[in-house]
């Protein structure tokens, strides 16, 4: 009896990617994406500064409903009751205006010392919505992959450790919203081309 030869496992560790490197960027809400992972963004756009080591999370949450026939056990239609897209991460610059605006919901202008070197703010608590444009991308040598969201807002902010042997940072998860088209993240990618070098 011939033994099967199994079939060959194709493997390309170049189409694999690891957050190794990245980075967030805000500005107002419609603003045009910067559209390409490998240019710097410029104004409006404004870096969130240093993230934690734990990167980025790009999240995804849906709820679906499925329809099965009286007399069947498996359903015949599911249908997608709500997706949502997230973003998390934690800023490590506290004391940057850009992290501080989103995290106290304040424009980064209201983090301007007075002539005695004092920055002062309040936080109200009743927040208005707060929705901006964020850009964020992830780097992997010549892999790049960014994340463009037109209209997202702060949706969720974590405490704060003040700690002699832990960073501070403010981790915000970023809700986004759907724009005039009806979509919420967009994405422009530099990926490597399949079918190049790699492990097979």
């Amino acid at each position: 009896m011939t033994t099967p030869t199994p079939p060959a496992i194709a493997r390309a560790t170049d189409l694999s990617i690891v957050g190794a490197n990245g980075g967030g960027w805000v500005a107002p809400a419609g603003s045009a994406s910067p559209a390409d992972p490998a240019v710097q963004p410029v104004s409006p756009w404004a870096a969130f500064g240093a993230i934690s080591d734990d990167g980025l999370v790009n999240g995804v949450s849906e709820d679906s409903t499925d329809f099965t026939p009286w007399g069947l056990t498996a359903p015949v239609r599911t249908v997608i009751t709500k997706s949502v897209r997230t973003f998390k991460a934690t800023l490590w610059e506290t004391a940057n205006p850009i992290a501080m605006s989103l995290m106290y919901r304040i424009p980064a202008s209201g983090f301007t010392a007075d002539g005695q070197g004092i920055t002062s703010y309040a936080e109200t608590g009743s927040p208005e919505p707060d929705r901006r444009a964020f850009w964020f991308v992830v780097l992997d040598g010549s892999t790049m992959r960014g994340f463009y969201v037109p209209q997202g807002e702060v949706s969720d902010r974590n405490d704060i450790t003040f700690k002699q042997d832990e960073m501070s940072g403010y981790e915000l998860t970023i809700t986004a919203y759907p724009d005039d088209a009806g979509s919420t993240v967009y994405h422009s990618d530099r990926l490597p081309v399949a079918g190049g070098s790699g492990d097979s």
